[in-house]
């Protein structure tokens, strides 16, 4: 069985590499240390050597001993005292044809003296390294004059052997250092890679290279914005679908998140140290739900953040809603008409024919009085079927919606850069937001105005014109700002939440570069007109114009939420 070892670990590789590192310089130094502590040992004993030659060579005694018919009998124990004193190998004192007088091992007194001695018999102390009776040694030798006559000469030295121990003696503790400064430096390396595997947990160098590679991969492919941002907040990391969700372009990375340019509401939910949990956040152009995540490690380390774009799920939702509500509609309208037919049947049935008929024949002409008003009013289809239907929602909540004689809207006028979805977001979010101020009112009554008009200013074009107003209690000027921010309601919150259709409305309005203001209605509500400039794909329906006196100005701000 083949069996595959796992690879080692980057700590453990590191450490590795480390030790053999340390051990490499230290025994380097070590190296260096001895041959240095070497030639340095060897000039202290030939310069100690020709101290001890030229002291001798320079005594009285041995010039006066030397003058004596038999000089061994005093420079011989006159030498090993010297020897002894001074810590030297050898003291040779000998006549100027190097005939030695005296010697370590007497046998070698009266013998020819084994080295050089040339440049002192001619006055000249000089020092050498020689192997003599005794073996290698560093030497130094010196002549012993008389009246500027050399009469001996005189030899001093240390044996090789002994420059060796000296060396060695200097050499075992600089070993002993070195091992120390090995297994500190050992433990010093252990420690910090320690460390190195807690943060790598383990893996190898090959293993973060592939996560690395995953990672990058995973950012690149993962279509949800993901922003990562460090204990200061300051961008850590984003991958492409957090620039296109965020709109951000270029080096974002290391700037901090109040310097993106977001809006106030989403910066504070990147700014928060608690968690967000599919907060729904508005930008320009999109509606994001953000998650945020902190991450830590016995200390903040920074934030983890996901987006998701559901600008098309929120905008599916609002249809759907109308959809819900024209059904609710419909299915009360079918009750109703029920129980007309039931009267028809029973004025029949009670032989009362002209009745049943005059009685049927009115709910016919009022009904269809309604659709005649809206389609007269408004004939974009779209827009058209949308005040239908929010019409019999308002009744079955107990509010009149009543569209206003302005109205005037023909179809084919809206250009293709104005769909018939943002309209509808506009416009329904609107009346939806009358109804629920006007219920409860006397009279409750929701007036809706579309038309076109020239604009204030010739040169900028024709423009459309929604207006939306209710008999509700009005705008209050301190919540001017406030209501059209995501969030802000003053009515309880339902179980689907409230605050984001005025939002969603300033959303749709700014997208096109439109105005949406507010100001107090004749009748004491709340006044909202929403203004939408129209391209040249819509110049050529510009024809009915606003009567005069029926625009309303208005204040920026919110309305009722």
């Amino acid at each position: 069985m083949r069996i595959r070892l796992r690879p080692r670990s980057l700590a453990g590789q590191l450490f590795a590499m480390q030790a053999v590192l340390i051990a490499v310089v230290v025994a380097g130094y070590a190296l260096f240390s001895y041959l240095s502590d070497r030639g340095q040992a060897e000039e202290a004993a030939g310069r100690q050597a020709r101290s001890v030659a030229l002291s001798i060579a320079d005594s009285p005694s041995v010039l006066e001993a030397i003058r004596t018919p038999d000089p061994t009998a005093r420079l011989q124990p006159y030498a090993v005292r010297v020897m002894r004193d001074t810590d030297v190998d050898f003291v040779t004192i000998m006549d100027p044809g190097g005939i030695r007088w005296t010697h370590p091992d007497p046998e070698q007194i009266g013998r020819p003296f084994r080295g050089h001695i040339e440049p002192a018999q001619r006055g000249r102390t000089f020092t050498e390294t020689y192997t003599g009776t005794l073996g290698p040694s560093v030497r130094a030798v010196a002549p012993v004059e008389d009246g500027g006559r050399v009469v001996g000469l005189v030899s001093a030295g240390i044996k090789v052997e002994e420059i060796s121990k000296r060396v060695q003696e200097q050499l075992t503790a600089l070993l002993g250092v070195a091992a120390g400064a090995l297994l500190l430096g050992a433990v010093g390396t252990y420690v910090i890679n320690a460390r190195l595997r807690r943060h790598t947990h383990g893996m190898n160098a090959d293993e973060l290279s592939r996560m690395h590679d995953y990672h990058q991969a995973a950012l690149h492919a993962v279509r949800e914005g993901l922003l990562m941002l460090d204990g200061q907040y300051r961008v850590a990391l984003i991958n492409d679908g957090g620039r296109e969700l965020l709109d951000v372009t270029g080096d974002v990375v290391g700037s901090s998140v109040a310097d993106l340019g977001l809006p106030a509401q989403l910066t504070g939910a990147l700014l928060a140290s608690e968690p967000r949990v599919d907060e729904v956040h508005l930008t320009a152009r999109r509606v994001l739900v953000v998650n945020t995540s902190p991450v830590s490690g016995g200390e903040r380390r920074g934030t983890v953040v996901t987006l998701r774009d559901v600008t098309e799920l929120q905008s599916l939702m609002g249809e759907l809603n109308s959809e819900r509500g024209f059904s609710q509609a419909l299915r009360s309208q079918a009750h109703e008409a029920a129980n007309r037919l039931h009267t028809v049947v029973s004025l029949i049935e009670l032989g009362r024919a002209q009745e049943a008929v005059e009685f049927a024949t009115a709910e016919l002409e009022l009904a269809q009085a309604l659709t005649d008003q809206v389609v007269a009013a408004v004939s974009e289809p779209v827009l058209a079927a949308l005040l239908l239907g929010k019409t019999a929602q308002a009744n079955e909540r107990g509010v009149e919606l009543v569209v206003s004689q302005d109205s005037r809207l023909d179809d084919g006028l809206l250009p293709p850069s104005l769909p018939a979805r943002d309209l509808v977001t506009i416009l329904g979010n609107l009346i939806d937001n009358a109804v629920d101020a006007a219920q409860g009112s006397v009279p409750a009554r929701v007036t809706v105005a579309a038309y076109t008009d020239a604009g204030d200013d010739a040169e900028a074009g024709p423009e459309l014109r929604l207006r939306v107003c209710d008999t509700g209690e009005g705008v209050d000027p301190a919540h001017a700002d406030l209501v059209f921010q995501r969030g802000f309601s003053t009515k309880p919150a339902g179980p689907g939440g409230r605050g984001l259709g005025l939002a969603l409305v300033r959303q749709a309005v700014q997208r096109h570069g439109g105005t949406l203001t507010v100001a107090e209605a004749e009748e004491g509500g709340a006044l909202f007109e929403v203004r939408l400039p129209l391209d040249d794909a819509g110049r050529r329906g510009t024809s009915a114009q606003a009567p005069a006196g029926s625009r309303t100005s208005g204040v920026s701000g919110g309305g009722d939420a």
